[in-house]
């Protein structure tokens, strides 16, 4: 479960369909990816996702109101008396529509601070299927909420007062009493799924990121989610430190679990001819947490200072494009690519990859670089590379935020004897070897048999207690 899937998705996403992946792979297992969001072109994007090989066979995408529009929820009924409707949104006063192809499947209006005040949302025929109303008690203001459904002939069928119930009742249909398990990759889905409770249902929230701000406080992203954290079956992390450090900030709970991400392994590294020693890599978003502007002042700092000509290619796009392409003009040896569909799959050819983000969860570029056979030479933060990387065995470990260390341990890797370079490739792939499909869906099977186990405990101790309480 997700909430969206943007075009040039990251590590979250990226992770969530390597282990769909892995389910279907190793274990048959067929996997739905669920998405929440107003995303019209969904059909065209898995078109896409199945031709890149992202989604494999026995993975589809299920996005909440292309669902509805093909499909009744049980219980809706149009011959039964339905609730009063709201009028349409005029559509001269619309102030965004969602298209696919020519045909309008949202329409949504806005007020004067930018928020979503009233939706409508459409099938492809044209008829009106949910009526979104967020300004009930204030007009223009969001106050209030009512969400009405209507069938093929515009009749109100539904009404919700809150958007949680509308998911509980999609999750009801879709699971429809089956034993179902969900794995929570999105932090805005869940809070509602810490609320989802159903006896067939096994919940699990995998936190991708650091759940600390700065001050090693609970972030407030993180904490409408964590607080609850007792409501999930499962909270899985990515680290044995991060678990650590959740079990002193929650409690120590039984639910929390760590697992990992699985990533392709390569059979063996290429040959030297093919990997210059001097070829640098970066693949990250380019944002302020990822602070890119250290790795290109690192390699910079080594052209200059050793007279040396290592080359950079960074490949991703974000907020700091521009300043990013400005900085990295001095130097013709750093070029930066934005968002490439196969940028993973560069880091075969190259010798190293600088890993300089602020905190994020567990890398998973970090773990393919590895396993591709390129040196990581990373910052050391929390919840990352010191969980995998030994340093000057299978990569570097650099003080956060010290770009004079990021550019010593640069040189120091270029100016190796090759056979050592090549004995730290080596040790970084067999590293790598517990990120298999196989053991990942190890770990994820242990991590429900537990669950369940945890749920039959609490049952057999609640039937004791009403025994003791009332017995015969």
């Amino acid at each position: 479960m997700t909430w969206s899937i943007p075009d040039d998705f990251g590590g979250m996403t990226e992770a969530m369909f390597r282990r769909s992946r892995a389910f279907y792979g190793v274990g048959a297992t067929a996997v739905d990816v669920l998405t929440f969001d107003t995303r019209p072109d969904y059909p065209a994007l898995q078109e896409r996702l199945r031709a890149d090989g992202t989604l494999s066979r026995g993975i589809r995408i299920l996005n909440l109101y292309d669902w509805l529009r093909e499909n009744r929820l049980p219980g809706s009924d149009a011959a039964t008396s339905g609730p009063a409707a709201d009028p349409p949104i005029d559509a001269d006063a619309a102030t965004m529509h969602r298209l696919r192809g020519g045909t309008v499947l949202s329409r949504l209006r806005h007020n004067s601070q930018g928020q979503v005040v009233q939706a409508d949302h459409f099938r492809m025929d044209g008829s009106l299927l949910l009526t979104d109303r967020r300004d009930v008690r204030r007009p223009g203001e969001p106050s209030g909420r009512r969400l009405v459904l209507h069938d093929r002939r515009g009749r109100p069928i539904r009404s919700w007062t809150r958007i949680w119930d509308l998911y509980a009742d999609w999750l009801d249909a879709l699971t429809a009493g089956r034993p179902s398990y969900f794995i929570v990759d999105s932090k805005t889905a869940a809070p509602f799924m810490a609320r989802y409770r159903r006896p067939h249902v096994v919940t699990a929230h995998l936190v991708h990121g650091a759940h600390r701000d700065a001050t090693g406080a609970l972030k407030k992203s993180r904490s409408p989610a964590l607080s609850q954290a007792d409501r999930f079956d499962v909270v899985a992390v990515l680290s044995r430190a991060q678990a650590r450090d959740m079990r002193r900030d929650l409690g120590p709970s039984p639910v929390i679990t760590v697992v990992s991400n699985p990533t392709h392994r390569a059979e063996r590294a290429l040959s030297p001819a093919s990997r210059p020693p001097t070829k640098g890599v970066v693949v990250a978003s380019l944002t302020r947490r990822k602070r890119v502007s250290h790795a290109i002042s690192a390699v910079r700092q080594v052209n200059i200072s050793r007279q040396a000509s290592l080359s950079l290619d960074v490949y991703g796009d974000g907020e700091s494009r521009v300043a990013l392409d400005r900085q990295a003009r001095s130097d013709p040896n750093i070029r930066l690519h934005g968002h490439v569909a196969d940028a993973r799959e560069r880091l075969g050819h190259a010798s190293f990859a600088l890993f300089t983000a602020h905190s994020e969860g567990f890398p998973l570029a970090l773990v393919e670089a590895m396993a591709a056979g390129c040196v990581p030479i990373a910052y050391d933060f929390d919840y990352g590379p010191a969980e995998i990387i030994r340093h000057r065995r299978n990569g570097y470990l650099v003080p956060s935020g010290d770009v004079d260390a990021l550019a010593d341990a640069v040189a120091e890797m270029v100016g190796l004897p090759e056979w050592r370079r090549r004995r730290m490739r080596a040790h970084g792939m067999r590293t790598t070897r517990k990120f298999s499909d196989e053991a990942v869906c190890a770990q994820w099977s242990n991590a429900f048999e537990l669950a369940l186990l945890r749920r039959l405990l609490r049952r057999n101790a609640v039937a004791r207690a009403i025994e003791q309480r009332w017995p015969g």
